[in-house]
């Protein structure tokens, strides 16, 4: 009874100081990539995922231009992991690696800035508010931890803007919320509304002598998963919109021009249980709808694949989340 209400507290806190959550269109998608399923106490999961973001959109507001000279393509792997420290509440972490590169090809030059390594990490803690026949809600509460590099330099020894470092040397606070509703006539159909945001932190150490800070963003989602038997298979195919909300990036406390805006996008995914234990799952996230501030690159399509193992005596009470 003490931790629904506190959580609950948390909840009515920051719905009413939503900003958003931050994370540049060509960054690590760690809020895409949170909310592994619920288990038994003392159940635990491992998920190692794939991710491709191709930038190859340039945008004026609303409008695309007729520009294909700039590129920028984010590669991350991406390791999941949770523990069920009883069957309503779960600590989750996520670690990162990545790869960023961007390309602006001239007249009869290509300039190239690329980047690697370990990537910012997030520690969350979600609970099961409700959990009924025929709805469940969820929230969750934790933070996104600088372990990522911000010092990595161009060949020209120059260090490079804060968008292309793996890390971002700030400390954010992570919120999300999620409801699931469940159907008498069908009971493998759920319908799944999530709402995840990060208020960022500053970078006071910006380049040694400015502050820097992405930013704040958040992201609402909503959609349909459904489970069938295929060949002998569990096969679950989902349907999901999700919107984004970006505020500008600010640097020493100043708006940046060219960064922030709104993004609607559709994102049909596929899971496959290979094992009761093991699932597999791939995704593809397509922009339906852009307006970004000034002008910008934006992002073409992503995908996302990869393969989570539960590690558990049982498999009951699961609640498996669009990611």
């Amino acid at each position: 009874m003490l931790i629904r209400f506190l959580f609950s507290l948390i909840t009515i806190f920051f719905f009413n100081t939503v900003y958003s959550q931050t994370c540049c269109s060509g960054g690590v998608p760690l809020s895409n990539n949170i909310g592994l399923p619920f288990l038994e106490k003392g159940g635990s999961q491992f998920g190692v995922f794939y991710d491709y973001n191709n930038l190859n959109t340039l945008n004026e507001g609303s409008k695309k231009l007729q520009d294909n000279s700039r590129l920028r393509i984010t590669n991350s792997i991406l390791f999941n992991f949770s523990y069920n420290i009883t069957e309503r509440l779960l600590v989750e972490g996520l670690i990162s690696w990545v790869n960023q590169k961007r390309e602006i090809t001239g007249l009869s030059s290509l300039n190239l800035d690329e980047t690697s390594g370990i990537g910012d990490g997030v520690l969350l803690l979600r609970y099961m508010i409700l959990n009924k026949k025929n709805y469940s809600l969820i929230t969750g509460i934790g933070g996104k931890i600088p372990i990522g590099s911000t010092e990595e330099v161009n060949d020209l020894g120059i260090r490079l803007n804060a968008d292309l470092q793996p890390g971002s040397n700030s400390f954010d606070i992570l919120f999300t919320s999620t409801f699931i509703k469940r159907f008498n006539f069908r009971r493998t159909t759920n319908v799944i509304g999530r709402l995840t945001y990060r208020k960022t932190g500053v970078n006071s150490e910006y380049q040694e002598v400015n502050e820097y800070k992405f930013g704040n963003e958040i992201q609402g989602f909503i959609g349909v998963s459904d489970s069938f038997l295929f060949l002998g298979q569990i096969i679950n195919p989902s349907l999901s919109f999700k919107y984004r909300k970006a505020y500008p990036d600010k640097l020493n406390n100043t708006k940046i021009a060219n960064t922030g805006g709104d993004w609607l996008f559709i994102n049909p995914n596929f899971s496959l249980k290979i094992t009761p234990k093991i699932n597999f799952s791939t995704s593809l996230e397509v922009p339906l709808y852009a307006n970004v501030d000034g002008i910008q690159l934006t992002p073409t399509y992503r995908i996302n694949t990869g393969i989570s193992i539960q590690f558990s005596k049982k498999n009951k009470k699961a609640v498996n989340l669009i990611q």
